[in-house]
């Protein structure tokens, strides 16, 4: 099972601690390192000093990187044109040399549009899957052929199609609870499938919904990876684990029933129970980002034990 960094920047974090972050993840050997796309903080916190762009972020860390990989769960559809954010994405793929990978959503948090001035639609599950047929049909078109697109939403005519990612092909990840709509988006476009939050029960239904639909569409159920993004707070004492908690304000018995929250051996246990209902990859929400010594003690001590 592949653990990944998994940030949410809108609670409060500078760009220098985001790449501190990134930095000690690809040192201590995680396999990626992804952020929120987010424009304002959620709940009690101040959010300060102020939300940062996660493309804009993400392409200043893949110049001072060179292994993790790099990706957003997920990027709203509502803040980007489809064919700018095939372009952005494509130029921070070259920029680090073929390490990106396009998480994308429909967005929901209206709060944050009315913040910035950012219009959100009622359609934005239209939008959204005409905005993944636009940048998968942009990325894909040969070089030195047009591509054009006449849409409900969008409308493309005669374009480029160009830059083109470092990878031939992005890593494309779609994710939810929704039983009908989203497998078929996944079924159709997604390298991976990321249910966020959800119980082992709730992963196990939902992952065999999107290899229904899969194969209903010609694809191999195994041609997905298959991955849940959970909450951490590891300690290496119940004394440790309790002021984890508290430090993110949250209470240590509702972190252990709905995420990773406890011992090594502990998470290592609930890991298993994710794997055993076919979840291949974990993004570990870490909320307090000053505490890297929590990703150095998953590394050395829950790490090891999922090779």
């Amino acid at each position: 099972m592949d653990l990944r960094v998994f940030t949410e920047p809108q609670q409060g974090a500078t760009y220098d601690t985001l790449l501190r972050v990134a930095k000690t993840a690809e040192e201590l050997g995680y396999d990626a390192f992804f952020r929120s796309d987010h424009y304002l903080h959620m709940g009690s916190v101040d959010g300060l000093p102020g939300p940062t762009d996660a493309w804009i972020t993400l392409a200043g860390i893949a110049r001072e990187t060179s292994r993790i990989r790099l990706g957003t769960l997920m990027t709203a559809g509502t803040f980007r044109l489809p064919g700018v954010l095939a372009i952005q994405v494509a130029q921070v793929d070259q920029m680090s040399g073929g390490r990106v990978e396009l998480g994308l959503g429909s967005g929901w948090y209206a709060e944050e549009h009315k913040a910035y001035g950012i219009p959100f639609p009622k359609e934005k599950f239209g939008r959204l899957e005409e905005q993944l047929a636009i940048v998968t049909g942009l990325w894909e078109t040969p070089v030195g052929e047009r591509f054009s697109y006449d849409g409900t939403f969008y409308q493309l005519q005669d374009s480029p199609a160009l830059p083109k990612p470092a990878q031939d092909r992005m890593p494309l990840l779609i994710g939810g609870h929704g039983a009908k709509r989203t497998p078929a988006l996944a079924a159709r476009y997604a390298s991976e499938f990321n249910i966020p939050f959800a119980s082992v029960e709730d992963s196990e239904r939902q992952f065999g919904r999107v290899r229904a639909a899969a194969e209903e569409r010609g694809r191999k159920g195994d041609d997905l990876v298959y991955s849940n993004a959970l909450v951490v707070c590891v300690g290496r004492d119940d004394a440790e684990v309790k002021r984890r908690a508290s430090a993110i304000g949250r209470e240590v018995d509702e972190l252990k029933a709905n995420g990773l929250a406890g011992s090594p051996a502990e998470v290592v246990e609930r890991l298993g129970r994710y794997a055993a209902v076919g979840s291949q990859r974990v993004y570990l929400q870490l909320l307090d980002l000053d505490d890297l010594d929590q990703l150095e003690l998953i590394a050395s001590e829950v790490m090891p034990q999922l090779a």
